[in-house]
């Protein structure tokens, strides 16, 4: 993670983010910020992740035709994502109970930055309408 400069938009974006128990997008964390900054712009707003996401503060979770979504990175809980085709839901799946790859399938001299594993799929609840 690189150093992100501290602004007050950038605070109270983190702090939507940090209470987010969802993986929101932007207009959803700017109608949050906005409760207590009603001045900030949705481009403002939008400026601040792109920081975030730079600083490696959040990461972002995207997929053709929905709007880009935004997770923040908690120190020592690494954690990848399933995401739902049915209705778009993302939960979060702890990366301490997946089996570890092996660096042996990565071209050689190739550098890990980061990894980052979606599951893709149906959830239970989509499961259960197809049913009823």
């Amino acid at each position: 993670m690189t150093m992100v400069r501290q602004t007050k938009q950038r605070a109270a974006v983190i702090e939507v983010l940090r209470a987010a128990r969802s993986h929101p997008d932007a207009a959803w964390i700017h109608a949050q910020v906005r409760q207590t900054l009603p001045s900030l712009s949705l481009g403002t707003v939008y400026r601040t992740l792109d920081a975030l996401v730079a600083g490696g503060v959040v990461v972002t979770l995207e997929r053709a035709g929905q709007a880009t979504r935004y997770d923040y990175k908690r120190a020592g809980e690494d954690h990848h994502h399933a995401v739902c085709r049915g209705c778009g839901a993302i939960f979060d799946v702890d990366a301490g109970e997946l089996p570890q790859l092996s660096a042996a399938a990565l071209p050689a001299g190739f550098q890990v930055t980061d990894v980052r594993l979606e599951f893709i799929g149906i959830c239970p609840d989509c499961q259960t309408e197809k049913i009823s």
